[in-house]
C-alpha cells in the first residue's frame, strides 16, 4: 500500500510540473517563436512529431509537395524547421556562409567513427568528400530527434537484417585487408585506409572502429540502392510510354551496330535521348527523397542577418530544399507529374532551359553533393542501352503489371493516387515495388 501511495504521489508531481511545462511550450512555439508567423500545419507548429510521423508513412516528400502546394514556397514543417521551394532559396542555401550541414545528420551514424554523410563539422567533411571522391533507417531521426530515446527498440526490430549486413561487410574488409600492399589495386580500400592509417584490421573490434568500416556501412546502400531505384523507375515509365520507349530504341539501335560495342566512350555520350529519359526520371522519381536539412549558425550577428530568398531566417533554424517537391515544381517544370523527356531537348527556349537545370537536384549541390554522379549516369545508360538492344519489354499483364504505380482508391490514396507515378517510399534511399514486366528477346537476335 506504502509503495502504491508513493507511485500515485510521483505521478501527481509529474502531472503537476509537465503539464505547465508543455502549455508554456506550447504557447511560446504559437506565439512567441521567431518562426511563429510561417504558415503551416498546426501540429507541426508545436512539435517534430509532425514530419516524424510522416518519415514513419514513408511519404515525407509526398506531404511536403502538399504542404507546398498549400501554404506557399516557403512553410514551417516543425517548430524550429522551414521548407523553401525555390531555386532562389537554394541558391542562398547552398552559398550563405553562416548556412553549414544540421547537427541532425550526426544521428545517421550508428558506428564510433562517423561516415561522410554524418559528419557536420566543415573540415573533417570536406577532407573526406576530397579522399572518398578520388575513389569512386536514421532517416526518421532527422526528422524528429527526440525519438532517438527509442533507439535500442529500433536496433532490435531491425537486427535480422543488420546482423547479416554486418557479416558480409567484415568479410569483405578482412578479404580486402589481408592482400599484399603491393597488389596496386586502386580501389576504396586503397584510398580509405591509406588515409587513415588503418592497416590492421584482422578483428571484429578494430574494424568496427575503423574509418573504412564506417563509410562502407554508408557507400553500400548508397551506392548501389539508389541506381537500382533509377533504373527501376526508368523501365516503369518506359513502359507505360510507348512513343518514349520507341524513340529510345530506335536511337540506341541506330547508333550501335551491335550490343558488345556498348560501352563508355563517345558512341553511348551521343545517345541525347538516352541522357533525356535519365534525367527525366531522376526528375520525377529522385532515388533520395530525405530532406537535406541545413542550420543556420545560432551566433549569427544581427548586423549580417540570413536572408533566404528574402526572408530573414533566425539563427539556429533548420532549413531544407526537398529535391521531389523542387523537381515538381511547375514554376520550372511545366506539367511537372508529365514523364516528357523531350523538355531537356527542347533548345528553342534557352532560358526556360537553364531555369530546369538550376532547379534539377537528384544527385544535390554544394558541399553534400553525390560523390558517384558520374558513375551512376555510366551505369544507367549501360544498362538501358544494353536491356533495350537485346530485348523488347513491356508492362506485364493483369494485377502484376500495375505494381509499381499510384492507387487512388488505396489507403494513402491522397497522396499515392497517380496510377502513372512511381511510387517512392521515403528513405535515405527511396524504397519502391516493381515494376513487373515482360522481357522477350528480339527475333533477328
Amino acid at each position: 500500500m506504502t509503495a502504491l501511495l508513493r507511485v500515485e504521489s510521483a505521478a501527481k508531481y509529474s502531472v503537476a510540473i509537465l503539464l505547465p511545462l508543455a502549455l508554456f511550450t506550447a504557447t511560446y512555439r504559437l506565439a512567441f517563436h521567431p518562426l511563429r508567423t510561417y504558415p503551416g500545419p498546426f501540429i507541426a507548429k508545436l512539435t517534430d512529431a509532425y514530419g516524424g510521423y510522416q518519415v514513419k508513412r514513408k511519404r515525407l516528400h509526398l506531404q511536403a509537395h502538399s504542404d507546398l502546394s498549400k501554404y506557399g514556397p516557403v512553410y514551417r514543417q516543425g517548430p524550429n524547421r522551414l521548407v523553401f521551394n525555390t531555386v532562389a532559396a537554394l541558391r542562398d542555401i547552398s552559398r550563405h556562409p553562416s548556412i553549414r550541414k544540421s547537427h541532425v545528420y550526426s544521428f545517421t551514424s550508428f558506428t564510433p567513427t562517423p561516415h561522410v554523410l554524418g559528419t557536420v563539422d566543415p573540415e573533417p567533411h570536406r577532407m573526406k568528400r576530397n579522399v572518398y571522391g578520388r575513389a569512386l533507417s536514421g532517416h526518421v531521426y532527422m526528422a524528429w530527434p527526440a525519438i532517438r530515446a527509442l533507439n535500442r527498440i529500433v536496433m532490435l526490430f531491425n537486427m535480422p537484417k543488420l546482423l547479416t549486413g554486418a557479416r558480409l561487410l567484415k568479410n569483405i574488409i578482412k578479404r580486402r585487408a589481408a592482400m599484399e600492399e603491393s597488389s596496386g589495386r586502386h580501389d576504396f580500400w586503397a584510398v580509405a585506409s591509406t588515409s587513415h592509417q588503418e592497416h590492421d584490421l584482422t578483428t571484429p573490434n578494430s574494424i568496427e572502429k575503423s574509418h573504412v568500416w564506417a563509410e562502407a556501412l554508408f557507400f553500400f546502400p548508397a551506392g548501389g540502392q539508389t541506381t537500382s531505384c533509377a533504373l527501376s523507375a526508368a523501365f516503369f515509365y518506359l513502359s507505360r510510354h510507348p512513343f518514349v520507349y520507341a524513340r529510345l530504341a530506335a536511337e540506341v539501335r541506330d547508333v550501335f551496330s551491335d550490343g558488345s560495342l556498348i560501352q563508355g566512350g563517345p558512341q553511348l555520350l551521343s545517345c541525347k535521348y538516352l541522357r533525356a529519359v535519365i534525367d527525366e526520371t531522376l526528375r520525377m522519381s529522385p532515388p533520395t527523397t530525405v530532406m537535406p536539412w541545413r542550420e543556420v549558425d545560432r551566433h549569427l550577428s544581427s548586423k549580417e542577418p540570413c536572408v533566404i530568398d528574402g526572408h530573414v531566417v533566425p539563427g539556429g533554424t533548420l532549413v531544407a530544399i526537398s529535391a521531389y517537391c523542387l523537381m515538381h515544381n511547375k514554376a520550372y517544370f511545366p506539367e511537372p507529374f508529365a514523364f516528357r523527356p523531350e523538355r531537356w531537348l527542347d533548345d528553342t527556349d534557352p532560358d526556360r532551359l537553364a531555369r530546369m537545370a538550376e532547379a534539377f537536384i537528384p544527385f544535390s549541390v554544394g558541399d553534400t553533393m553525390c560523390l558517384g554522379k558520374t558513375m551512376a549516369y555510366m551505369e544507367m545508360s549501360l544498362v538501358l542501352a544494353k536491356t533495350l538492344w537485346y530485348f523488347d519489354f513491356k508492362q506485364a499483364p493483369g494485377e502484376a503489371g500495375k505494381l509499381g504505380g499510384g492507387n487512388p482508391e488505396g489507403w494513402d490514396g491522397a497522396l499515392r493516387g497517380r496510377v502513372d507515378e512511381f511510387q517512392l517510399y521515403d528513405a535515405f534511399v527511396g524504397q519502391h515495388n516493381g515494376p513487373n514486366l515482360t522481357f522477350i528477346p528480339r527475333k533477328e537476335l
